[in-house]
């Protein structure tokens, strides 16, 4: 079946328009028959070129939108071939028709899907997911949105025009605008391919631009108490409550592994009789919904005695008193210097502490540790092994030294 098929792209000019915006339209001729359509697209009638039908220039609006019409044109000329196989007539009508019926999906943005992952995401906070994640979420979105108008000048990206590109220039604006660190970085990255994953699992995208993009998280030191910090620290006595206070949820999170969040989330229910006839703390950890069972050690135990009677929780569910993340860091910092600890120490530092100096160095096998954390992987809790093979290797080192030393003074007075 032989049929004249023509496509044109040109610009719509008309008083209502001014000179630099006119719409672009589509024209598709089969057997002397039109059918037009806006592409929803928009040009500057003194950068069109009419004999290719094109926007003149190599700058990136320019790509862009030429790329867009180079996309539009192979569908319409994939419907003809379509139809030429199955030997059935086409009208120009039904081409446009089909195109305007596949633009619903093409027209879909970037920062659309972004916001609208986040808006059913908020719905969660608390029955799924915490609020901590939840800003993380909110904070990458923006660093996206940020980078579009870096990068190429608009408020947001059709989905059509990610691509590998995309994500390396994203990368490099992280780094070398942002400034953010390595992993920073691919924490953001890895939110942005949640989104893109999102897209393709409902086929607004044909192909992941992360598929051939490799991401790697650097290995990161880890700040915690050595045995002597932490007789060091409880030993330590703050004529200021507002220290007091902090030393003590610190120690608590030291002989129980508990995250900032899980310890300000810790109810009175949650502590009860485990299988031994001693208290255990029965929580799920607000990161990862795990469950963790972990039980009382003496120094927690006089924590809840001590702030049992304490009057902003004698009426409330909660074990300890509320105090924000970071005015509790702040105030670690202060404690850092009373103490003179070589070492800066942050709120997660107590949860190392736990998995090292507590547990692991004490003999605690690695398996009952990551229960304890809640972990969902053996492999995170083997990152605190590493640690200990560190500390062992270091103080070999100075051992050997020292032993060198001795071996030189003995060859000495011979």
């Amino acid at each position: 079946m032989s049929q004249s098929f023509k496509v044109l792209f040109f610009i719509r000019r008309g008083k209502k328009f001014n000179q630099e915006k006119a719409p672009i339209n589509a024209r598709v001729t089969i057997n002397g028959e039109r059918a037009e359509w806006s592409v929803q697209r928009y040009c500057d009638p003194k950068k069109w070129n009419q004999k290719t039908a094109r926007r003149n220039g190599m700058g990136e609006e320019s790509k862009s939108l030429n790329s867009f019409l180079d996309a539009l044109q192979g569908n319409i000329f994939s419907i003809q071939k379509e139809y030429m196989l199955k030997n059935i007539p086409l009208t120009s009508d039904m081409v446009r028709q089909k195109i305007l019926h596949k633009e619903k999906t093409l027209q879909r943005t970037l920062i659309e899907v972004y916001k609208y992952h986040n808006d059913q995401f908020k719905e969660l906070v608390g029955l799924q997911f915490s609020e901590g994640t939840f800003k993380k979420f909110k904070s990458a979105l923006k660093s996206v949105e940020n980078f579009i108008k870096w990068k190429f000048k608009r408020d947001d990206m059709y989905l059509t025009e990610l691509n590998y590109q995309f994500i390396t220039d994203y990368e490099f604006y992280l780094k070398s605008v942002q400034k953010m660190q390595h992993n920073s970085a691919i924490g953001n990255l890895k939110k942005l391919k949640k989104i893109v994953r999102i897209c393709v699992a409902n086929k607004w995208l044909e192909q992941d631009p992360f598929y051939v993009y490799k991401m790697s998280i650097k290995p990161t030191h880890r700040n915690f108490l050595f045995k002597e910090e932490l007789e060091k620290l409880e030993a330590k006595n703050f004529s200021i409550a507002r220290l007091e206070l902090v030393k003590d949820i610190f120690l608590f999170s030291c002989y129980t592994g508990l995250a900032y969040t899980d310890i300000m989330n810790l109810k009175k229910q949650d502590i009860n009789v485990g299988i031994d006839g001693e208290l255990w703390i029965f929580t799920k950890r607000c990161k990862t919904d795990n469950d963790s069972r972990i039980p009382l050690l003496p120094v927690p135990k006089e924590i809840i005695n001590k702030y049992h009677n304490h009057p902003t929780i004698v009426r409330q569910v909660f074990v300890l008193p509320k105090i924000s993340n970071q005015r509790l860091n702040s105030y670690l910092k202060e404690i850092t210097d009373l103490c003179q600890f070589n070492k800066e120490l942050t709120f997660h530092c107590a949860r190392h502490t736990f998995a090292t100096t507590v547990t692991l160095s004490n003999g605690v096998p690695i398996e009952t540790v990551g229960k304890m954390l809640g972990h969902s992987s053996l492999r995170t809790t083997q990152l605190y092994a590493k640690i200990i093979d560190r500390k062992v290797s270091d103080d070999m080192k100075l051992l050997n030294e020292k032993l060198k030393v001795i071996e030189i003074k003995k060859e000495e007075t011979l």
